[in-house]
């Protein structure tokens, strides 16, 4: 028996996605004229894991203190995890700053255009070297993330749920037109699963795709027990964000005695996060055992 995979550039059309996303878009900072492809990259550090409503003026105030990778450079890790404040993953942070120094230092200030070189930088996996590639420079590169991987398992493969595989880069690699379209193609898809075509709730009504296979078969439910997500409270991203939220108060080094009152709940927790937060290299501590951001001490003498 023949299987006929059905082909995912039949479920769009690029002009009518386009359109749509032209009209229907995000005012969102990073998308704005005049916006460099080192802010693209900052914006797209920011947004792992990260919801855009947090991420807004965030990006905002950082890129119009640090416009450039050498801007960046220049600043101590300190400022920079100041800066970064309660978006989360504090690691991401270090690494762009790591990343800021080997753009400034290896490629004259420039953020490379190619999937492999943007790879290689500190903090840029594949996906975000896709999406710089494609958002700031207009390449036509297949970019994934879970809105996208959304979209193409309804509609074209007609699952309530997608079902994460290394098809997928194929599959929106041949939605994609082989002209300057691609790039917005591959923006609209990703606004449309952010939008309209969410995991709760999707608003089919206001779908540009014409022929989605999930719609047309009736919104089959997925068979898989939704995840529950993971709670926040009491974790040790918890701890650790609230010993951090001591260090960026204080311009001087801390005592321990001062972050021991942060987290009360467990001190053996609170100890482990203080020492996670050490080998990440995000806190210090002094020859006297008290404690600051890294790149503080050094910046004071």
């Amino acid at each position: 028996m023949t299987v006929i995979v059905p082909r995912p550039d039949a479920a769009i059309d690029p002009d009518r996605l386009v359109a749509w996303y032209e009209s229907a878009r995000r005012d969102l900072p990073w998308r704005r004229p005049g916006v460099s492809p080192w802010q693209i990259l900052v914006s797209e550090i920011m947004l792992q894991q990260t919801p855009v409503a947090r991420v807004q003026a965030v990006f905002s105030d950082w890129v119009r203190r640090w416009p450039t990778p050498s801007a960046t450079a220049a600043a101590t890790v300190a400022d920079v995890l100041r800066a970064w404040g309660k978006l989360g993953y504090p690691r991401r942070a270090k690494r762009l700053h790591e990343c800021a120094t080997v753009i400034a230092t290896e490629h004259d200030d420039v953020v490379p255009d190619d999937v492999d070189t943007l790879q290689s930088l500190p903090g840029i996996g594949a996906y975000t070297a896709r999406a710089i590639a494609c958002f700031a420079y207009g390449h036509r590169v297949p970019v994934v993330d879970t809105n996208v991987r959304r979209v193409l398992a309804r509609a074209v493969r007609g699952q309530a749920d997608p079902v994460p595989s290394a098809r997928d880069l194929v599959d929106v690699e041949r939605l994609l037109p082989k002209d300057e379209r691609a790039s917005w193609v591959s923006v609209a898809l990703m606004e449309l699963g952010a939008t309209v075509c969410t995991a709760r709730s999707p608003r089919c009504g206001l779908c540009p795709m014409p022929n989605c296979k999930w719609h047309d078969a009736g919104h089959p439910p997925s068979p898989r027990t939704a995840k529950r997500a993971q709670g926040y409270a009491g974790t040790d991203r918890q701890v650790r964000g609230r010993l951090l939220d001591v260090l960026r108060r204080s311009d001087f080094p801390v005592a321990k005695e001062e972050l021991d009152v942060a987290w009360l709940t467990d001190t053996d927790q609170r100890d482990r996060a203080l020492a996670s937060l050490l080998a990440d290299g995000l806190v210090e501590q002094t020859t006297d055992g008290r404690y600051a951001l890294s790149g503080e001490l050094t910046a004071a003498e």
